[in-house]
């Protein structure tokens, strides 16, 4: 694929809703490609997340805090345009990065991040234009407790549907108010069609509800949407 062509699908991906993604997704035999509900935007007006996924693996792991996390710095500097950095490892309690190393990620072309944990600094994250999904926020730094392990791996993430939802490099991810899916990269392509496909097809059904017709007339000329 080329650069060009992963833009433009991650922009078109950007005028889709992840629930019409979901429901291609099941017609795919593909049920369970849901994140936890636990994933949640911050700031909250975070707004949607679409990219490919670079994974960032990492665990709880005691070490000084007077000499930062080398590998952590490593992994975000691998990271590319267009990418969302999937960050993966037991770290309860902890935020595995903030606004500066999210500055970084940015810097680096990254649009977004989905994170099995926590994030700090959201009062300054808010002026960034840079969407964070995770699953909590607290201020305690993840320096000499947490540390990055391997990044550009296959990992996993907690699952709305069942226990966890595998994530590999090159996967596509998409997030808005309803929560974030993680879509396998060989069915990305028919996801985004079909799922655009849907989006028509419900704008038409707004546009003839606000000009008057019933919804149970809308059912009967569109079907079940």
């Amino acid at each position: 694929m080329t650069p060009e062509t992963a833009t433009e699908i991650r922009r078109r991906f950007l005028e889709v809703d992840a629930s019409n993604a979901a429901d291609v997704l099941d017609s795919l035999g593909l049920p369970d490609q849901g994140l936890h509900p636990s994933f949640a935007p911050f700031p909250a007006q975070a707004g949607k997340l679409a990219g490919w996924a670079f994974t960032i693996k990492g665990q709880m792991s005691p070490f000084p805090q007077d000499g930062g996390d080398a590998e952590k710095m490593a992994a975000c500097a691998a990271l590319g345009p267009g990418s969302v950095a999937i960050w993966s490892g037991g770290g309860d309690g902890v935020a595995f990065f903030g606004e500066l190393i999210a500055i970084g990620m940015k810097e680096r072309g990254c649009v977004g991040a989905v994170v099995d944990g926590g994030v700090r600094d959201l009062g300054w994250l808010r002026g960034l234009g840079f969407p964070v999904y995770a699953r909590y926020r607290t201020p305690v730094q993840s320096i000499g407790r947490w540390k990055v392990t391997a990044w550009d791996v296959p990992v996993s993430l907690p699952g709305a549907t069942k226990r966890n939802v595998a994530v590999a490099p090159g996967d596509f991810i998409l997030a808005d108010d309803d929560g974030a899916l993680v879509i396998p990269a060989s069915v990305a392509g028919e996801v985004l069609e079909r799922a655009e496909k849907i989006g028509q097809r419900e704008r038409a059904i707004r546009d003839d509800l606000a000009s008057g017709l019933s919804l149970s007339n809308a059912l009967t000329k569109y079907g079940h949407v």
